[in-house]
């Protein structure tokens, strides 16, 4: 599923009186919010659902699989997700 799809869904379950331009904001205001937890407390974790949390990534070799050449891959921050009890169980 996309965001364009995403959005859809939102607008189905919102029902009839619900504009797609809406069902957009709500998402939106839902992935901005999220966005803004991590970038606040590093974390942000939704009952039910998950966890999304911020992760450092260390330095470390690397190889290019054109060349075979070893390269140093810099440290780096990344997003994780952990899946609730709930949503484990649902899937």
């Amino acid at each position: 599923m996309n965001k364009a799809e995403l959005v859809t869904a939102v607008q189905g379950a919102l029902g009839t009186e619900c504009s797609k331009a809406y069902a957009e904001r709500s998402v939106n205001a839902v992935l901005n919010s999220i966005r803004g937890g991590l970038k606040r407390d590093k974390v942000v974790q939704v009952v039910g659902f998950g966890t999304f949390a911020v992760k450092d990534r260390k330095a470390r070799a690397g190889r290019n699989p054109q060349t075979g050449e070893t390269i140093q891959i810099k440290a780096s921050r990344t997003v994780g997700f952990r899946a609730g009890a709930a949503l484990k169980e649902e899937i």
